[in-house]
């Protein structure tokens, strides 16, 4: 079993100049359009309650906060390290078309210049799932994401729906994971990947070593 033991808020940065030095650790990236849960799911992945907070105003926080993540796999004992980089919410309506405009280029210089970044998580209000500004920042890292970084779509609040429509979804999007943070529905699947991803990366770049 893989569990977090350890997570730790590190700093806020307005742009990827002024990201922490992260060269040597794995960067695990989230983003969501906002109001989809992104805080309530960091915090249950983390099992923290306030790590990363969570705003009664969508589209209130506009800096990129970063988090220090020990994995530990119960049954070898082993200990891995990464950085999840919680990205600016998009897509509120109040949030005026410069912030977006500074979203954007944040996602972009984030794609082009963290090397580091192994793994994208896309979350998805399952309540809201075709909704075009998530259709078109999926496609945009389907476009931009390098070969060696995953993407993985995750649709948050299942709890919402009710079976007929959450056995829709699950069809509708068959290598989506889905999850609840309140519940703690798919927490613990979710943790799993992204540790394997991180895990997977790990070896391959010891072995061209």
């Amino acid at each position: 079993m893989i569990d977090i033991v350890d997570a730790k808020f590190i700093t806020s940065a307005p742009n990827v100049k002024a990201a922490p030095p992260s060269q040597e650790q794995n960067e695990v990236v989230f983003m969501a359009r906002s109001n989809a849960g992104k805080s309530s799911l960091l915090n249950a992945l983390t099992n923290h309650k306030n790590l990363a907070k969570v705003s009664s105003t969508p589209g209130k926080t506009k800096l990129i906060n970063y988090f220090d993540v020990t994995f530990m796999d119960r049954e070898t004992k082993e200990k891995l390290t990464a950085k999840f980089v919680d990205l600016p919410g998009f897509g509120y309506a109040k949030v005026s078309k410069s912030q977006k405009s500074d979203w954007e280029k944040n996602l972009t210089d984030y794609i082009k210049k963290r090397k580091q970044i192994k793994l994208f998580i896309h979350l998805v209000d399952a309540r809201h799932p075709d909704l075009e500004i998530d259709k078109g920042v999926f496609s945009f890292l389907l476009q931009h994401a390098e070969p060696s970084q995953q993407i993985l779509q995750v649709f948050t609040k299942i709890d919402k729906l009710n079976q007929k429509e959450l056995s829709a979804l699950k069809r509708a999007y068959p290598d989506a994971l889905m999850v609840s943070s309140s519940k703690k529905r798919g927490i613990k699947e979710l943790v799993e990947i992204i540790y394997n991803v991180l895990k997977e990366e790990e070896e391959t770049e010891h072995a061209e070593d």
